[in-house]
């Protein structure tokens, strides 16, 4: 199983406090953790650990933290050979403020470090090789758009796009948004499962075969042709949401691609996510899971 995964490459700092300091107030660090993270390699990363072969295209400055997010990438089993390591840039920087199971981001994400249509042109071959290919929506629109016709593979969405919405929607096999995401989408409240099903089955008309919505602190919707499913949580204590998406969107992918339906599929997906969130941070242990 080969998987393409385009996405953020950023270092991320996690810093958990009992409270948040108003202004002028201060908070001790109860714990910190620096670790490679960006939803592109956390989704690579989880890939792996579900047992696909995972290429990503990403991009990093040319700096000591970019050259070492690379050599973590390759540790963790990623192929990097399509990681741009971009001149006279800077690397990603995310610092994750955990406070009673809510984060808070601040993030230095300089704008060449997103990927841009030539680094799809570049990776082209590995695309078109992959089974599937997750494009993760934090990248420009063009970019997006490219990577999704050099697709030949499933065409997985994660998140809304900045643009080009009905021509992405249009080319998707699936799409995996948060409640937030998903309204923008829709234009429509989403207060429960019912809710999340309805906008699950008008994204379906416009173009992919699985939809999968959150519906936050309850379940995940998935709606296909001729079906839908409601997963409910796993019920894990959430200390730290970041990654829980990642892992959703890595094991649905890789469910996918080996042939389980869409509710084996998000059952899958949803363990994943669960995994994520019981910890400071997004790097997320998978290993053992899909079998």
């Amino acid at each position: 199983m080969r998987i393409a995964v385009i996405g953020q490459v950023a270092r991320d700092l996690v810093l958990v406090v009992p409270e948040v300091p108003g202004e002028g107030g201060s908070a001790t660090v109860s714990e910190r953790r620096e670790v490679l993270g960006g939803k592109g390699a956390n989704i690579a990363r989880d890939a792996v650990q579900l047992g696909a072969s995972v290429v990503l295209l990403g991009v990093v400055g040319d700096d000591r933290e970019g050259r070492l997010l690379v050599e973590a990438l390759a540790a963790d089993g990623v192929a990097t050979g399509a990681v741009a390591q971009r001149t006279g840039t800077r690397t990603a920087l995310v610092v994750d403020v955990v406070c009673e199971g809510r984060y808070r981001y601040l993030e230095d994400i300089p704008e060449a470090t997103l990927v841009t249509p030539a680094d799809v042109a570049a990776a082209s071959a590995e695309l078109a090789a992959a089974d599937a290919v997750v494009i993760q929506l934090q990248q420009p629109a063009g970019t997006a758009l490219a990577a999704a016709r050099a697709a030949t593979g499933l065409v997985v969405l994660d998140g809304v796009p900045g643009g080009e919405v009905d021509a992405l929607l249009a080319r998707a096999d699936v799409l995996r948004a948060d409640h937030t995401e998903a309204e923008q989408l829709t234009g429509r409240s989403i207060d429960g499962a019912r809710d999340a099903l309805a906008a699950g089955r008008e994204l379906l008309a416009r173009g992919p075969s699985v939809v999968a919505l959150e519906v936050p602190g309850e379940a995940n919707a998935l709606v296909w042709e001729g079906g839908s499913a409601v997963v409910p949580l796993t019920g894990e204590h959430v200390v730290d949401t970041t990654g829980g998406g990642d892992a959703f969107v890595a094991a649905l992918t890789v469910a996918l691609v080996r042939g389980d339906d869409p509710e084996e599929a998000g059952k899958l997906a949803t363990a994943a996510s669960g995994r994520a969130v019981d910890h400071p941070g997004g790097r997320t242990d998978l290993t053992g899971l899909a079998r």
